[in-house]
């Protein structure tokens, strides 16, 4: 029987490993809410303290126990919440969700209440940066997203970490490394080429995504320099983090890019090819040449019209496979694009099935997915499409996960 780690390893290269590899929790995308998590929890007998991982999503940290007890063989190395992945619960900020859920939120996290009944999440300096409405499951940003400017030359994103911030991550890889057998998904100083224009709150008129997207049109020479100062600025950080994780980790996330909706993709699969591409080919070949790690890249909605340009970028993980969305079904991924890049998601809807259905539907789902991704020799990586929902029944979260333990060893 192999390790975790052979397992998801065997699968990365393309190689029929004994089992498909289960992921929940290795990444913000690939998580369960902290109420659905502790239902979870209680239904299976474990009773210990909920870890927000994410302060923002109010996503769960996955215990040891519920690793084992869930057949689950990845496991995060989140550079941003390192020092609280390896601290008891109780150095957390103790809160009772609207739900009446008790977790522990990250040291030092600012929560403040608004007024209204809901809750304001605040940076270091005491200012609001995110607001929850009374009975919300979540926070949202408070900037806007559209009709700000932009400047250029205010475009400067970080190229260095602090040695705090290095010290913790590579601790808590030689902690996950030597006393777990799974695989360790590293996340930091990822790109969000087209979502830029999120990293410029603090340079420009909040907002400003619809502008962004018109440079990638009309100011084209313009864009490419800003991209290039950020995949510059990424692989900087990644030397450092690196230099501290080493091998430990058998993937590293390189860019979390929502590029597509319900619908259709977000951009022109040919603009895309021309303005987008060059820099994640640049990041790819940097890591392939440095590293050991795979490229795992993270893109919701439909994107089939992207995956043959990042095939070609060096693109070795796509997540989160929303099956939902237009042109996205399993079977015609697998067709199209099958032993070129491995799927890391795409095992259960999230929109639909997994909240709404019984858990009988749920298990024939999963069998149904398994059986065209899993078809193949490796190239798949079971995980849910996206966060699990606070509203979500613990027995259809089981339901999947025992299906994909179930069928995915067939």
């Amino acid at each position: 029987m192999m390790t975790s780690r052979e397992r998801v390893r065997k699968a990365l290269n393309f190689e029929k490993p004994d089992r498909v590899p289960i992921d929940l929790g290795a990444m913000r995308a690939s998580g369960i809410a902290s109420s659905a998590y502790a239902r979870l929890k209680q239904r299976l007998g474990v009773n210990t303290p909920t870890k927000v991982a994410d302060a923002m999503q109010i996503l769960a940290e996955i215990e040891p126990e519920m690793l084992e007890r869930l057949h689950v063989d990845v496991v995060a190395l989140d550079v941003g919440t390192a020092a609280w992945q390896l601290a008891d619960a109780s150095q957390g900020v103790p809160k009772r969700l609207f739900d009446g859920t008790e977790v522990r939120f990250p040291p030092r996290t600012n929560i403040a209440e608004d007024g209204d009944g809901g809750w304001l999440l605040r940076d270091a300096a005491g200012r609001p940066f995110a607001r929850m409405p009374a009975g919300g499951f979540y926070f949202d940003f408070l900037q806007p997203t559209m009709a700000g400017r932009i400047d250029p030359d205010a475009f400067r994103p970080a190229e260095t970490v602090s040695d705090e911030e290095l010290d913790a991550v590579g601790k808590l890889a030689r902690h996950l490394h030597e006393n777990t057998d799974k695989a360790v998904l590293g996340w930091g100083a990822a790109l969000s080429l087209v979502g830029l224009s999120s990293l410029l709150a603090d340079n420009i008129t909040q907002g400003a995504l619809d502008t962004w997207l018109t440079m990638l049109v009309t100011e084209k020479e313009t864009a490419h320099e800003m991209m290039g100062r950020y995949v510059d600025s990424v692989i900087a950080r990644l030397k450092l983090y690196h230099q501290a994780v080493g091998d430990r980790c058998l993937a590293w996330g390189i860019g979390s890019d929502d590029a597509g909706t319900q619908r259709s993709e977000l951009l022109a699969p040919e603009l895309y090819g021309e303005m987008i591409q060059p820099h994640y080919r640049r990041l790819c070949d940097w890591v392939h040449a440095n590293t050991s790690w795979k490229t795992f890249l993270h893109s919701c909605g439909c994107v089939h019209g992207y995956v043959e340009h990042w095939i070609d970028a060096g693109v070795d993980i796509l997540n989160p496979v929303q099956i939902s969305a237009a042109r996205m079904d399993p079977e015609g991924l697998m067709k199209e694009f099958g032993g070129r890049i491995v799927f890391w998601g795409g095992g259960c809807d999230t929109q639909k099935v997994l909240p709404l259905g019984s858990p009988e539907e749920v298990r024939r789902h999963v069998r149904d997915n398994l059986g065209a991704f899993a078809a193949g020799k490796g190239g798949y990586v079971f995980t849910q499409v996206h966060n699990i929902q606070p509203n979500v029944p613990a027995e259809n979260i089981e339901a999947m996960l025992a299906a994909a333990y179930e069928f995915g060893s067939g």
